[in-house]
C-alpha cells in the first residue's frame, strides 16, 4: 500500500576533470624550545576566618533550620495520625450501620 520511493543515482553526465596530483613537501625540523617552568598557582579564593559574631550567626541559623524542619515533620506526623483516626471512626460508623440494617431484616 505505502511503498517508499527510493531515489535513483543517475550516472554523472557532462565534463569530468581528472584528479589533481598532490606532491609531497619536505619537512623541516624546528628549533627545540624548552618547556616553561611551572608556576605556583595563586589561591583562587581567600581563606574563611570565623569571628565570634559569624560563629554565633551560624549556630543561630542552624538552630532555626532544625526547628523549622522539626516543626514540618511533626505536623506531617500529626496529619497522618488525624487521618488514621478519622478513617477508623468512619469504619466503626459504617460497621454499626450495616449491623443495624441486618438486625432489622
Amino acid at each position: 500500500m505505502l511503498r517508499p520511493k527510493i531515489p535513483t543515482n543517475p550516472t554523472p553526465a557532462g565534463h569530468l576533470t581528472p584528479p589533481v596530483v598532490v606532491e609531497p613537501t619536505a619537512v623541516v625540523p624546528s628549533a627545540q624550545v624548552p618547556p616553561p617552568a611551572p608556576v605556583a598557582p595563586a589561591p583562587s579564593r581567600p581563606t574563611v576566618q570565623l569571628t565570634p559574631g559569624t560563629a554565633l550567626a551560624l549556630v543561630g541559623g542552624g538552630t532555626a533550620v532544625v526547628l523549622v524542619v522539626g516543626a514540618v515533620l511533626v505536623s506531617l506526623l500529626l496529619a497522618v495520625a488525624i487521618t488514621g483516626a478519622s478513617v477508623a471512626v468512619c469504619a466503626l460508623v459504617i460497621r454499626s450501620l450495616v449491623q443495624a440494617d441486618a438486625k432489622r431484616r
